[in-house]
């Protein structure tokens, strides 16, 4: 296949899965198979252990909100992982997309997990603050001026840390995206809108370029960014 330029953003690239026009049926397929491929490739289990678990306790209740959470299987995962270490954590999964939610909702139930359609701003709007707020390939859909605006709501929303994770474009990454799927997920988007958000994503000279101060920006495998915010 021909390698585009990634030299810059695809920022216009549109993902087929974000189209209301896309198939029904290849769309739940796609939910379906983001569990297996975040699994495999968004570093959410080290997120955890590093930067989450050891804040989390055994007796007092802490709060999580994933931003643009999809089929929910990032936050799926997040509950799941507290259950079995035994510890007390609360997470709300919002999207504003009916699908999504449809679909995350349509999942077995997990102890402290819920999910809303809502948008960070809305929730800003109702005075809501959690302890933590993530993200899962959510900041290379935002346009300039929407990247900011979810920075400022999670500043707002936030008691203790902010984590927005997301792919980093790179050759390598496109190129080992395409040679692993190329077998697999031949009936959903994630082949196609995979490679889509590699050209949509930010390198990490400039995501650190595009935020303000006291965000950190740190790299992961593979071809990972992590955005950063602690609460002072």
């Amino acid at each position: 296949m021909a390698l585009p330029s990634l030299r810059v953003r695809a920022h216009g690239a549109v993902e087929i899965m974000d189209s209301p026009l896309c198939d029904p049926a290849m769309l739940t397929r796609t939910y379906q198979n983001f569990q297996v491929v975040n699994a495999v490739v968004s570093g959410w289990p080290g997120i955890y252990r590093r930067s989450i678990r050891p804040t989390l306790s055994t007796t007092t209740e802490t709060t999580l909100l994933d931003v643009g959470s999809g089929g929910g299987d990032v936050s799926r995962s997040l509950a799941r992982w507290a259950v079995r270490d035994g510890l007390r954590l609360t997470v709300t999964g919002i999207d504003p997309d009916a699908r999504a939610h449809v679909f995350a909702t349509s999942q077995p139930k997990i102890a402290g997990l819920s999910f809303r359609r809502a948008l960070s701003s809305d929730l800003v709007a109702e005075g809501a603050r959690f302890d933590f707020v993530v993200s899962n390939h959510v900041l290379h859909h935002l346009s300039v001026d929407e990247l900011k605006g979810l920075l400022v709501d999670s500043e707002d929303l936030a008691r203790v840390r902010v984590l927005h994770a997301d792919l980093e474009r790179s050759n390598y990454a496109y190129l080992g995206f395409a040679a692993a799927t190329w077998p697999f997920f031949r009936h959903s988007y994630i082949r196609p809108d995979g490679l889509t958000s590699i050209q949509r994503s930010y390198t990490a000279v400039e995501l650190r370029a595009a935020v303000p101060a006291g965000w950190t920006v740190s790299r992961g495998l593979p071809s990972r960014l992590v955005l950063g915010w602690d609460a002072a």
